[in-house]
């Protein structure tokens, strides 16, 4: 059977998504798939997680990379922190803000 992705030719995505991927991102993905307990991804998670704290410039123990979406990154951060009836402002002005709203709603 032949690969219809094979005449997709390289465009300039603009969108918000989806977006488009390195070359480097597109060779790693060829790589060997390692588990989450195995040595060798406890070492890139370190690395990982040593770099993002130099970028957000936090020592937090508990800091670590969250695969997802922008909604999930959203309700990750609104999970972690806003406390019950705590006071949330949200401007609604589409999907996002709407859901959005019903994140913050479901943690009162």
């Amino acid at each position: 059977m032949r690969n219809l992705l094979s005449g997709v030719e390289e465009i300039l995505l603009m969108d918000p998504g989806p977006s488009n991927v390195p070359d480097p991102v597109y060779r790693a993905l060829g790589t060997r798939t390692v588990g989450h307990l195995d040595p060798h991804f406890i070492k890139i998670m370190d690395a990982i997680k040593s770099r993002l704290q130099k970028l957000i410039k936090t020592s937090a123990k508990l800091t670590l990379p969250v695969s997802g979406t922008g909604s999930a990154g959203m309700e990750t951060c609104f999970v972690n922190l806003v406390e019950p009836r705590d006071p949330v402002l949200i401007l609604i002005n589409g999907v996002f803000g709407m859901r959005m709203q019903d994140v913050a709603t479901r943690l009162c």
